[in-house]
Protein backbone atom coordinates (compact mmCIF):
# COMPACT_ATOMS: atom_id res chain seq x y z
CA UNK A 1 0.00 0.00 0.00
CA UNK A 2 0.97 3.43 -0.97
CA UNK A 3 0.76 6.15 2.23
CA UNK A 4 3.31 8.67 0.95
CA UNK A 5 3.82 9.49 4.92
CA UNK A 6 7.30 11.20 4.59
CA UNK A 7 9.87 13.44 2.53
CA UNK A 8 13.08 12.20 1.70
CA UNK A 9 16.07 15.29 1.69
CA UNK A 10 18.93 14.86 0.15
CA UNK A 11 21.80 17.08 1.90
CA UNK A 12 24.73 17.14 0.14
CA UNK A 13 27.27 19.06 1.60
CA UNK A 14 31.33 20.32 1.78
CA UNK A 15 32.43 17.29 4.12
CA UNK A 16 29.48 14.46 4.14
CA UNK A 17 26.91 13.62 2.41
CA UNK A 18 23.54 13.28 4.48
CA UNK A 19 20.06 12.15 4.06
CA UNK A 20 17.10 12.84 6.51
CA UNK A 21 13.24 11.47 6.51
CA UNK A 22 10.60 14.19 8.22
CA UNK A 23 7.00 13.11 8.70
CA UNK A 24 4.30 15.32 7.57
CA UNK A 25 4.58 17.18 11.37
CA UNK A 26 8.35 18.18 10.29
CA UNK A 27 9.86 15.23 12.71
CA UNK A 28 13.29 13.66 11.67
CA UNK A 29 11.98 9.81 11.13
CA UNK A 30 15.46 8.53 9.91
CA UNK A 31 18.86 10.00 9.18
CA UNK A 32 21.82 8.75 7.27
CA UNK A 33 25.18 10.56 6.83
CA UNK A 34 28.82 9.55 5.55
CA UNK A 35 31.71 11.74 5.55
CA UNK A 36 33.88 11.86 1.84
CA UNK A 37 37.23 12.37 0.57
CA UNK A 38 38.57 16.04 -0.08
CA UNK A 39 41.74 16.26 -2.45
CA UNK A 40 44.29 19.51 -2.28
CA UNK A 41 46.06 19.06 -5.48
CA UNK A 42 48.06 21.79 -5.16
CA UNK A 43 48.07 25.11 -2.70
CA UNK A 44 44.81 26.81 -2.62
CA UNK A 45 43.30 24.07 -4.56
CA UNK A 46 40.26 21.54 -3.27
CA UNK A 47 38.27 19.17 -5.13
CA UNK A 48 35.67 16.53 -5.07
CA UNK A 49 35.21 13.14 -6.80
CA UNK A 50 31.83 13.31 -8.91
CA UNK A 51 31.39 9.49 -8.16
CA UNK A 52 32.16 9.84 -4.66
CA UNK A 53 29.71 12.80 -3.98
CA UNK A 54 27.19 10.75 -5.79
CA UNK A 55 27.62 6.76 -4.30
CA UNK A 56 27.57 9.08 -0.98
CA UNK A 57 24.81 10.35 -1.16
CA UNK A 58 23.01 7.07 -2.62
CA UNK A 59 24.13 5.24 0.10
CA UNK A 60 23.07 7.89 2.88
CA UNK A 61 19.47 7.89 1.05
CA UNK A 62 19.18 3.99 1.47
CA UNK A 63 20.27 4.25 4.79
CA UNK A 64 17.92 7.55 6.62
CA UNK A 65 15.00 4.98 4.67
CA UNK A 66 16.08 2.08 6.50
CA UNK A 67 16.53 4.19 9.78
CA UNK A 68 12.75 5.20 9.50
CA UNK A 69 11.47 2.11 8.00
CA UNK A 70 10.89 3.49 5.52
CA UNK A 71 10.11 1.90 1.42
CA UNK A 72 9.94 4.01 -1.75
CA UNK A 73 6.36 3.23 -1.49
CA UNK A 74 6.32 5.44 1.80
CA UNK A 75 7.96 8.70 0.04
CA UNK A 76 5.61 11.37 -1.45
CA UNK A 77 8.78 13.28 -3.09
CA UNK A 78 12.46 14.20 -2.84
CA UNK A 79 13.93 17.36 -2.02
CA UNK A 80 17.91 18.38 -3.00
CA UNK A 81 19.87 20.80 -1.13
CA UNK A 82 23.58 21.09 -1.78
CA UNK A 83 27.02 22.78 -1.44
CA UNK A 84 26.63 25.73 -3.17
CA UNK A 85 29.31 27.17 -6.52
CA UNK A 86 30.87 23.55 -6.71
CA UNK A 87 31.51 23.24 -10.13
CA UNK A 88 30.99 19.48 -12.45
CA UNK A 89 31.27 18.77 -15.86
CA UNK A 90 30.81 15.58 -17.64
CA UNK A 91 30.01 13.83 -21.05
CA UNK A 92 25.81 14.25 -21.67
CA UNK A 93 26.44 10.65 -23.65
CA UNK A 94 28.29 8.35 -21.27
CA UNK A 95 27.72 11.07 -17.54
CA UNK A 96 31.59 10.39 -17.74
CA UNK A 97 32.94 13.64 -15.60
CA UNK A 98 35.90 15.11 -17.18
CA UNK A 99 37.29 15.69 -14.30
CA UNK A 100 36.98 16.14 -10.57
CA UNK A 101 34.62 18.83 -9.20
CA UNK A 102 36.09 22.01 -8.20
CA UNK A 103 34.94 22.86 -4.84
CA UNK A 104 33.44 26.47 -4.11
CA UNK A 105 36.99 27.13 -0.87
CA UNK A 106 38.95 26.39 -4.51
CA UNK A 107 41.00 29.60 -5.51
CA UNK A 108 42.44 29.03 -8.82
CA UNK A 109 40.63 31.59 -10.62
CA UNK A 110 41.72 34.21 -8.69
CA UNK A 111 44.05 35.73 -10.74
CA UNK A 112 41.34 35.72 -14.03
CA UNK A 113 39.10 37.28 -11.43
CA UNK A 114 41.51 40.00 -10.97
CA UNK A 115 42.14 40.13 -14.81
CA UNK A 116 38.07 40.95 -15.07
CA UNK A 117 38.70 43.18 -12.14
CA UNK A 118 41.63 45.13 -13.84
CA UNK A 119 39.94 45.27 -17.14
CA UNK A 120 36.71 46.87 -15.55
CA UNK A 121 34.11 44.00 -15.46
CA UNK A 122 33.34 43.80 -11.77
CA UNK A 123 30.98 46.44 -11.44
CA UNK A 124 28.68 45.15 -14.21
CA UNK A 125 29.00 41.62 -12.80
CA UNK A 126 27.76 42.25 -9.55
CA UNK A 127 24.73 44.84 -10.88
CA UNK A 128 23.57 41.58 -13.15
CA UNK A 129 24.14 38.75 -10.75
CA UNK A 130 24.24 40.40 -7.50
CA UNK A 131 27.51 39.21 -6.76
CA UNK A 132 30.84 40.37 -5.76
CA UNK A 133 33.72 38.98 -8.52
CA UNK A 134 35.44 35.99 -6.78
CA UNK A 135 36.78 32.86 -7.65
CA UNK A 136 34.46 31.35 -4.96
CA UNK A 137 31.33 31.59 -7.98
CA UNK A 138 31.09 28.83 -10.19
CA UNK A 139 31.43 30.92 -13.29
CA UNK A 140 35.14 31.17 -13.77
CA UNK A 141 35.28 27.35 -12.31
CA UNK A 142 33.89 26.13 -15.56
CA UNK A 143 35.73 28.37 -17.12
CA UNK A 144 38.99 27.27 -16.07
CA UNK A 145 37.88 23.58 -16.57
CA UNK A 146 37.01 24.03 -20.40
CA UNK A 147 40.04 25.42 -20.89
CA UNK A 148 42.75 23.21 -19.35
CA UNK A 149 40.80 19.52 -19.35
CA UNK A 150 41.83 18.26 -22.65
CA UNK A 151 38.73 18.00 -24.75
CA UNK A 152 36.42 19.69 -22.82
CA UNK A 153 35.68 22.76 -25.20
CA UNK A 154 35.57 20.84 -28.34
CA UNK A 155 33.13 18.56 -26.19
CA UNK A 156 31.39 21.89 -25.30
CA UNK A 157 31.00 23.44 -28.68
CA UNK A 158 29.58 20.38 -29.84
CA UNK A 159 27.19 20.39 -27.04
CA UNK A 160 28.25 16.94 -25.80
CA UNK A 161 29.15 18.03 -22.33
CA UNK A 162 27.39 19.52 -19.18
CA UNK A 163 28.04 21.37 -16.67
CA UNK A 164 26.20 21.61 -13.18
CA UNK A 165 26.33 22.53 -9.92
CA UNK A 166 25.75 19.46 -7.02
CA UNK A 167 22.39 19.72 -7.19
CA UNK A 168 22.42 18.99 -10.75
CA UNK A 169 24.63 16.50 -10.67
CA UNK A 170 22.61 14.71 -8.45
CA UNK A 171 19.26 15.12 -10.62
CA UNK A 172 21.07 13.60 -13.70
CA UNK A 173 22.21 11.13 -11.96
CA UNK A 174 19.10 10.19 -9.63
CA UNK A 175 17.03 10.09 -13.19
CA UNK A 176 19.49 8.22 -15.55
CA UNK A 177 20.88 11.22 -17.57
CA UNK A 178 16.96 11.85 -18.33
CA UNK A 179 16.97 15.63 -16.92
CA UNK A 180 19.51 18.36 -17.12
CA UNK A 181 17.73 21.03 -14.68
CA UNK A 182 19.17 23.40 -11.78
CA UNK A 183 16.83 25.52 -9.45
CA UNK A 184 17.19 29.71 -9.39
CA UNK A 185 18.73 29.95 -5.73
CA UNK A 186 21.62 27.54 -7.02
CA UNK A 187 21.56 29.63 -10.12
CA UNK A 188 22.11 32.59 -8.48
CA UNK A 189 25.80 31.37 -7.17
CA UNK A 190 27.11 30.63 -10.64
CA UNK A 191 28.10 34.33 -11.24
CA UNK A 192 26.01 33.09 -14.82
CA UNK A 193 22.63 34.08 -14.08
CA UNK A 194 21.05 37.37 -14.00
CA UNK A 195 18.71 38.82 -11.51
CA UNK A 196 16.96 40.87 -13.76
CA UNK A 197 15.80 38.67 -16.39
CA UNK A 198 15.95 35.48 -14.55
CA UNK A 199 17.97 33.92 -17.36
CA UNK A 200 21.50 32.89 -17.91
CA UNK A 201 23.23 36.08 -19.19
CA UNK A 202 24.62 35.86 -22.78
CA UNK A 203 26.73 39.14 -22.10
CA UNK A 204 28.60 36.89 -19.29
CA UNK A 205 28.89 34.06 -21.13
CA UNK A 206 30.71 35.61 -24.25
CA UNK A 207 32.99 37.26 -21.94
CA UNK A 208 33.51 34.00 -19.61
CA UNK A 209 33.88 31.99 -23.02
CA UNK A 210 31.53 29.94 -22.35
CA UNK A 211 28.66 27.74 -24.71
CA UNK A 212 25.65 28.20 -23.52
CA UNK A 213 24.94 24.62 -24.39
CA UNK A 214 26.95 23.43 -21.39
CA UNK A 215 24.39 25.10 -18.97
CA UNK A 216 21.16 23.38 -17.45
CA UNK A 217 17.58 24.17 -17.86
CA UNK A 218 16.09 25.97 -14.43
CA UNK A 219 12.98 24.83 -13.25
CA UNK A 220 11.48 26.30 -10.31
CA UNK A 221 12.77 25.31 -6.80
CA UNK A 222 9.80 23.67 -5.64
CA UNK A 223 8.02 21.50 -8.65
CA UNK A 224 8.54 18.30 -10.16
CA UNK A 225 11.72 17.94 -12.47
CA UNK A 226 11.75 14.12 -12.88
CA UNK A 227 11.44 10.73 -11.17
CA UNK A 228 14.43 9.17 -9.22
CA UNK A 229 14.65 5.83 -11.22
CA UNK A 230 13.18 2.44 -9.32
CA UNK A 231 16.76 1.16 -8.92
CA UNK A 232 18.29 3.23 -6.69
CA UNK A 233 15.91 3.25 -3.71
CA UNK A 234 13.30 0.84 -4.75
CA UNK A 235 10.66 2.54 -6.69
CA UNK A 236 10.34 5.65 -8.64
CA UNK A 237 10.15 8.73 -6.79
CA UNK A 238 9.59 12.57 -7.57
CA UNK A 239 12.39 14.90 -7.23
CA UNK A 240 10.18 17.99 -6.26
CA UNK A 241 12.50 20.34 -4.63
CA UNK A 242 15.89 21.81 -5.31
CA UNK A 243 17.90 24.87 -3.44
CA UNK A 244 21.20 26.04 -2.10
CA UNK A 245 22.60 25.10 1.30
CA UNK A 246 22.04 28.44 2.79
CA UNK A 247 18.80 29.26 0.65
CA UNK A 248 16.98 25.58 1.83
CA UNK A 249 18.36 26.69 5.49
CA UNK A 250 16.38 30.03 5.09
CA UNK A 251 13.23 28.20 3.80
CA UNK A 252 12.95 25.94 6.64
CA UNK A 253 13.65 28.53 9.06
CA UNK A 254 10.22 29.78 7.68
CA UNK A 255 11.73 33.10 6.80
CA UNK A 256 9.03 34.57 4.11
CA UNK A 257 7.96 37.54 5.12
CA UNK A 258 10.61 40.44 3.83
CA UNK A 259 12.49 41.32 7.02
CA UNK A 260 13.02 37.87 8.43
CA UNK A 261 16.38 36.53 8.42
CA UNK A 262 18.55 33.64 9.66
CA UNK A 263 21.63 33.02 11.00
CA UNK A 264 23.96 30.05 11.11
CA UNK A 265 26.55 29.87 13.58
CA UNK A 266 29.17 27.44 13.11
CA UNK A 267 32.56 27.93 12.20
CA UNK A 268 31.70 31.15 10.65
CA UNK A 269 28.56 32.67 10.14
CA UNK A 270 26.02 32.55 6.86
CA UNK A 271 23.26 35.14 7.51
CA UNK A 272 20.50 35.77 5.35
CA UNK A 273 17.44 38.32 5.38
CA UNK A 274 14.20 38.24 3.15
CA UNK A 275 14.00 41.16 1.25
CA UNK A 276 10.93 40.33 -1.04
CA UNK A 277 10.34 39.89 -4.43
CA UNK A 278 12.96 42.49 -6.31
CA UNK A 279 16.79 41.88 -5.79
CA UNK A 280 18.79 44.50 -3.49
CA UNK A 281 22.06 45.69 -4.78
CA UNK A 282 24.11 46.19 -1.61
CA UNK A 283 26.21 49.10 -0.89
CA UNK A 284 28.35 47.18 1.63
CA UNK A 285 29.47 44.24 -0.67
CA UNK A 286 26.86 42.09 0.44
CA UNK A 287 25.69 39.40 -2.38
CA UNK A 288 22.50 39.88 -3.45
CA UNK A 289 20.99 36.54 -4.27
CA UNK A 290 17.81 34.24 -5.10
CA UNK A 291 16.33 32.46 -2.03
CA UNK A 292 14.41 30.49 -3.89
CA UNK A 293 12.17 30.57 -6.68
CA UNK A 294 8.30 28.75 -6.24
CA UNK A 295 6.06 28.03 -9.61
CA UNK A 296 3.40 31.20 -10.58
CA UNK A 297 -0.12 29.82 -10.84
CA UNK A 298 -1.36 29.14 -14.26
CA UNK A 299 1.75 30.28 -15.81
CA UNK A 300 5.19 29.27 -16.92
CA UNK A 301 8.02 30.83 -14.68
CA UNK A 302 7.96 31.16 -11.27
CA UNK A 303 8.20 34.02 -8.85
CA UNK A 304 11.58 34.84 -6.87
CA UNK A 305 12.29 35.50 -3.50
CA UNK A 306 15.51 37.42 -3.00
CA UNK A 307 17.75 37.40 -0.22
CA UNK A 308 20.99 39.62 1.36
CA UNK A 309 23.69 37.22 2.23
CA UNK A 310 26.53 38.67 3.90
CA UNK A 311 29.03 36.06 6.00
CA UNK A 312 31.03 36.30 9.28
CA UNK A 313 34.76 34.64 8.95
CA UNK A 314 35.28 33.55 12.20
CA UNK A 315 33.02 33.16 14.94
CA UNK A 316 33.58 29.57 16.71
CA UNK A 317 36.82 29.06 14.80
CA UNK A 318 37.59 32.00 17.65
CA UNK A 319 36.54 29.64 20.59
CA UNK A 320 39.00 27.48 18.69
CA UNK A 321 41.42 29.33 18.90
CA UNK A 322 41.05 29.86 22.73
CA UNK A 323 40.98 26.28 23.41
CA UNK A 324 43.92 25.20 20.97
CA UNK A 325 45.73 28.27 20.70
CA UNK A 326 45.72 29.86 24.18
CA UNK A 327 44.41 27.00 26.24
CA UNK A 328 41.90 29.16 28.47
CA UNK A 329 38.99 26.35 28.25
CA UNK A 330 40.06 22.59 27.44
CA UNK A 331 36.63 22.11 25.54
CA UNK A 332 34.55 24.27 23.42
CA UNK A 333 31.40 23.68 25.07
CA UNK A 334 33.11 25.15 28.54
CA UNK A 335 33.28 28.87 27.24
CA UNK A 336 29.39 29.47 27.94
CA UNK A 337 29.58 29.16 31.88
CA UNK A 338 33.71 30.56 32.08
CA UNK A 339 32.11 33.71 30.76
CA UNK A 340 28.98 33.26 32.20
CA UNK A 341 31.36 33.32 35.25
CA UNK A 342 31.38 37.12 34.82
CA UNK A 343 28.69 40.61 34.72
CA UNK A 344 30.48 41.66 31.17
CA UNK A 345 33.87 42.17 29.34
CA UNK A 346 35.35 44.96 31.68
CA UNK A 347 35.50 46.88 28.54
CA UNK A 348 37.66 43.89 26.93
CA UNK A 349 37.14 43.94 23.30
CA UNK A 350 37.76 40.69 20.98
CA UNK A 351 38.61 41.20 17.01
CA UNK A 352 39.05 38.22 15.37
CA UNK A 353 39.69 39.23 12.30
CA UNK A 354 42.93 36.07 11.76
CA UNK A 355 41.89 36.29 8.48
CA UNK A 356 41.17 40.10 8.23
CA UNK A 357 37.55 41.53 7.73
CA UNK A 358 34.86 40.35 5.53
CA UNK A 359 31.83 42.30 4.80
CA UNK A 360 31.16 45.75 5.54
CA UNK A 361 34.78 46.97 6.11
CA UNK A 362 36.30 44.23 3.29
CA UNK A 363 40.25 44.77 5.01
CA UNK A 364 42.45 41.56 4.35
CA UNK A 365 44.89 43.63 5.85
CA UNK A 366 43.45 43.40 9.20
CA UNK A 367 44.49 41.16 12.31
CA UNK A 368 43.20 40.01 15.48
CA UNK A 369 43.55 42.39 18.31
CA UNK A 370 42.37 42.13 22.08
CA UNK A 371 42.26 45.69 23.55
CA UNK A 372 41.17 46.99 27.09
CA UNK A 373 43.25 44.32 28.78
CA UNK A 374 44.41 45.63 32.47
CA UNK A 375 45.83 44.05 35.65
CA UNK A 376 42.09 42.93 36.64
CA UNK A 377 41.67 41.10 32.88
CA UNK A 378 41.04 37.11 33.49
CA UNK A 379 40.67 34.73 30.96
CA UNK A 380 36.59 34.61 32.21
CA UNK A 381 36.78 38.63 30.50
CA UNK A 382 38.68 37.69 27.31
CA UNK A 383 36.47 34.38 27.17
CA UNK A 384 33.27 36.90 27.08
CA UNK A 385 34.90 39.09 24.54
CA UNK A 386 35.23 36.74 22.36
CA UNK A 387 31.58 35.32 22.60
CA UNK A 388 30.64 38.59 22.31
CA UNK A 389 32.49 39.30 19.12
CA UNK A 390 30.52 37.00 17.06
CA UNK A 391 27.36 38.33 18.06
CA UNK A 392 28.81 42.20 17.28
CA UNK A 393 30.23 41.05 13.81
CA UNK A 394 26.88 39.68 13.11
CA UNK A 395 24.81 42.21 14.55
CA UNK A 396 26.59 44.48 12.18
CA UNK A 397 26.12 42.65 9.44
CA UNK A 398 22.34 42.41 9.82
CA UNK A 399 22.29 46.78 10.57
CA UNK A 400 23.84 46.91 6.86
CA UNK A 401 21.24 44.80 5.25
CA UNK A 402 18.96 46.68 7.03
CA UNK A 403 20.40 49.61 5.75
CA UNK A 404 20.94 48.66 2.33
CA UNK A 405 17.56 46.94 1.85
CA UNK A 406 15.53 49.75 4.10
CA UNK A 407 13.53 46.72 5.67
CA UNK A 408 13.62 46.36 9.68
CA UNK A 409 14.85 43.13 10.92
CA UNK A 410 11.52 41.62 12.31
CA UNK A 411 13.13 38.70 14.25
CA UNK A 412 16.38 36.44 13.79
CA UNK A 413 15.78 32.90 13.50
CA UNK A 414 18.94 30.67 14.02
CA UNK A 415 20.57 27.11 13.45
CA UNK A 416 24.30 26.03 13.56
CA UNK A 417 26.29 24.95 16.22
CA UNK A 418 26.96 27.65 18.54
CA UNK A 419 23.32 28.79 18.21
CA UNK A 420 23.17 26.04 21.09
CA UNK A 421 24.58 28.52 23.34
CA UNK A 422 22.42 30.64 25.60
CA UNK A 423 24.81 33.09 26.68
CA UNK A 424 25.45 33.67 22.68
CA UNK A 425 22.27 34.01 21.78
CA UNK A 426 21.13 36.31 24.29
CA UNK A 427 24.19 38.59 23.90
CA UNK A 428 22.72 38.62 19.85
CA UNK A 429 19.24 39.72 20.81
CA UNK A 430 20.54 42.35 23.16
CA UNK A 431 22.83 43.44 20.48
CA UNK A 432 20.57 43.49 17.83
CA UNK A 433 17.25 44.50 19.93
CA UNK A 434 14.74 41.77 18.39
CA UNK A 435 14.15 38.50 19.49
CA UNK A 436 16.61 35.66 18.35
CA UNK A 437 14.54 32.65 17.93
CA UNK A 438 15.89 28.82 18.26
CA UNK A 439 13.49 26.37 16.26
CA UNK A 440 12.97 22.70 17.30
CA UNK A 441 13.94 20.76 14.57
CA UNK A 442 17.63 21.78 14.06
CA UNK A 443 18.09 20.36 10.73
CA UNK A 444 16.64 23.47 8.59
CA UNK A 445 18.86 22.41 5.63
CA UNK A 446 17.22 19.63 4.98
CA UNK A 447 13.74 20.78 6.60
CA UNK A 448 13.84 23.60 3.86
CA UNK A 449 15.09 21.08 0.97
CA UNK A 450 11.34 18.71 2.50
CA UNK A 451 9.38 22.01 2.81
CA UNK A 452 9.69 22.98 -0.87
CA UNK A 453 9.35 18.98 -2.53
CA UNK A 454 6.53 18.44 -0.09
CA UNK A 455 4.76 22.27 -1.14
CA UNK A 456 5.01 21.09 -5.31
CA UNK A 457 3.25 17.15 -4.48
CA UNK A 458 1.01 18.70 -2.29
CA UNK A 459 2.24 17.10 0.98
CA UNK A 460 1.29 20.41 2.83
CA UNK A 461 -1.22 22.31 1.50
CA UNK A 462 1.11 25.83 1.24
CA UNK A 463 3.85 28.33 3.21
CA UNK A 464 1.14 28.59 5.60
CA UNK A 465 0.88 25.05 6.41
CA UNK A 466 4.27 24.28 6.28
CA UNK A 467 4.89 27.40 8.51
CA UNK A 468 2.98 25.70 11.44
CA UNK A 469 5.24 23.04 11.38
CA UNK A 470 7.70 25.90 12.20
CA UNK A 471 8.13 25.71 16.19
CA UNK A 472 10.55 27.43 18.46
CA UNK A 473 12.69 25.93 21.04
CA UNK A 474 13.46 29.30 22.88
CA UNK A 475 13.10 32.94 22.47
CA UNK A 476 15.71 35.32 23.70
CA UNK A 477 14.02 39.08 24.01
CA UNK A 478 16.39 41.88 24.09
CA UNK A 479 16.97 43.15 27.72
CA UNK A 480 19.16 46.06 26.82
CA UNK A 481 17.97 49.56 26.37
CA UNK A 482 19.02 51.64 22.79
CA UNK A 483 21.26 53.55 24.47
CA UNK A 484 23.67 51.19 25.75
CA UNK A 485 22.90 48.98 22.90
CA UNK A 486 24.56 51.90 20.48
CA UNK A 487 27.35 52.39 23.61
CA UNK A 488 28.22 49.13 22.54
CA UNK A 489 28.21 48.87 19.20
CA UNK A 490 30.32 52.23 18.86
CA UNK A 491 32.86 50.86 21.14
CA UNK A 492 32.94 47.79 19.21
CA UNK A 493 33.98 50.10 16.02
CA UNK A 494 36.42 51.83 17.70
CA UNK A 495 38.09 48.23 18.19
CA UNK A 496 37.69 47.03 14.87
CA UNK A 497 39.24 50.44 13.27
CA UNK A 498 42.21 49.43 15.84
CA UNK A 499 42.60 46.40 13.93
CA UNK A 500 42.55 47.41 10.37
CA UNK A 501 45.68 47.86 8.49
CA UNK A 502 47.79 46.15 10.81
CA UNK A 503 49.44 43.32 8.35
CA UNK A 504 50.14 45.98 5.98
CA UNK A 505 52.14 48.23 8.48
CA UNK A 506 54.68 45.81 8.99
CA UNK A 507 58.35 47.05 8.53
Amino acid sequence: MTTNEFILALDQGTTSSRAIVFDRDGVVRGIGQREFRQHYPRPGWVEHDPGEIWHSQLDVAREALRNAAASAADVAAIGITNQRETTLIWERASGRPLARAIVWQDRRTAPMCDQLRQDGHADFLQSRTGLVLDAYFSGTKLAWLLDHVPGARQKAERGELAFGTVDTWLIWQLTGGAVHSTDPSNASRTMLFDLHTQDWNDEILALLNIPRSVLPSIAPSSAVVGEALPEWLGGSIPIAGVAGDQQAATFGQACFAPGMAKNTYGTGCFMLMNVGDKPVQSRNHLLSTVGWGLPTAGQDGWRAAYMLEGGVFVAGAAVQWLRDGLGIIQRSEEIESLAASVADTDDVFMVPAFAGLGAPHWDPYARGTLVGLTRGTTRAHIARATLESIALQSAELLTCMNGDSGIALTELRVDGGAARNDLLMQMQADLLGVPVVRPRVPESTALGAAGLAGLAVGFWSGQDEFASKWQAERTFEPAWPDSVREARMRRWRQAVELSKGWSNTAK
